[in-house]
């Protein structure tokens, strides 16, 4: 199908870039303006959680909030059920990851996390599955296709699930009037830091 190496990643680069702009273009704006919203005014913490390549994206992900001021954790569904739980408290908000929609493990979490009083927020591509079903709320985020021969590796259903969180991320910092001072108090390492904390006099 590909006469070598280079055809295949330039085809799989061109079908995941492609799947971003679908995502731009089919995303439901009533549901992203709600989980913006609903992450802006956050009184307590936001708990981000799933398993696998949908594990990964919610670590990414939570990061990124608390890098804008947006104070979040991921919880490992594993060990959420054996008494991790205790981390979700009535203000916090779990948005949990699943691209069906059926993932054990996190369906196992969601009657603790319902128990608690916590907001949750389901991030599928499955309108009707269980956890958007037993979820305050709904993010879809749906690819038409994975770029792998047999459409089963979730490589861009990922990708487009965190340039979503990027763009709401970013979103908050210009809707909330985040400054470089403060991502220079909370990000003093690295290249970055150096970049945050040098004068421009210098």
């Amino acid at each position: 199908m590909f006469a070598n190496v280079i055809d295949s990643v330039h085809d799989t680069l061109t079908k995941e870039a492609e799947a971003i702009l679908e995502i731009n273009n089919t995303f439901d704006h009533e549901q992203v303006e709600k989980v913006f919203e609903l992450i802006k005014n956050c009184k307590g913490k936001i708990i981000t959680t799933g398993c696998g390549t949908s594990g990964a994206a919610a670590k990414k992900i939570a990061h990124t909030l608390s890098c804008v001021e947006c104070p979040a954790l991921f919880l490992s569904p594993s060990d959420a059920v054996h008494g991790a739980l205790g981390v979700v408290q009535k203000e916090d908000i779990v948005i949990v990851f699943s691209k069906g929609g059926a993932t054990q493990e996190i369906n196992n979490l969601l009657p603790g996390c319902i128990a608690k009083g916590a907001t949750i927020i389901a991030v599928t591509e499955v309108e009707d599955s269980y956890i958007a079903k037993h979820s305050d709320y709904l993010l879809k985020v749906k690819v038409s296709k994975e770029p792998d021969d047999f459409n089963m590796l979730a490589t861009s259903s990922t990708i487009t699930t965190i340039a979503l969180f990027d763009a709401i991320c970013i979103a908050m910092t210009r809707f909330r009037g985040y400054t470089k001072e403060q991502f220079a108090v909370i990000h003093p390492g690295g290249k970055v830091g150096e970049a945050l904390t040098k004068k421009d006099n210098d």
